[in-house]
Formats: structure tokens, C-alpha cells, sequence
């Protein structure tokens, strides 16, 4: 909810000077994204995280990812031939 109210201010506020001032806004995007990616880095470094987890979800993510890869690409070539 806290992201609604200034996105509908700023609709509201583009609405009303569609056509009076000209902005820049490449550069304000930018800085945003680049303050966005920021805080989310602060904010994810603040979680701790089990590494022997992390590696081991991983792993078999990648493993998964191999053998589903491998039965859809072998699926498709006897449906092509």
C-alpha cells in the first residue's frame, strides 16, 4: 500500500503538466534504479542464510533444470523426425 499513494500522485501530477514542463526524467529514472538496487542490496545483506542450504537448493534446482532440459529437448527431436 505504501507504493500506491505516490504512484497515483504521480499519475495524477503527469496528468496535469502533460504538455506545460518538459523533464528530464532518463536521469531521474536512473538515479532511481540505481538507489532502488541500493537498498536492496543493503536490505538483502541484513539476512543470514545457511550456505550449505543455499548450495544444496541450488544443486538440485540445477539438476532438475539439466534432466528437464534434456527430456523436452529429447520429446521435441522425435516429434520433429
Amino acid at each position: 500500500m505504501n507504493f500506491l499513494i505516490p504512484l497515483i500522485l504521480g499519475i495524477f501530477l503527469g496528468y496535469l503538466l502533460r504538455n506545460k514542463v518538459k523533464v528530464n526524467t532518463e536521469v531521474l529514472m536512473s538515479a532511481s534504479v540505481i538507489a532502488l538496487v541500493f537498498l536492496m542490496g543493503i536490505k538483502a545483506g541484513e539476512v543470514e542464510v545457511s550456505a550449505t542450504k543455499v548450495v544444496l537448493y541450488s544443486f538440485t534446482l540445477m539438476l532438475f533444470a539439466v534432466a528437464g532440459s534434456i527430456g523436452a529437448a529429447k520429446v521435441l527431436w522425435r516429434g520433429i523426425k
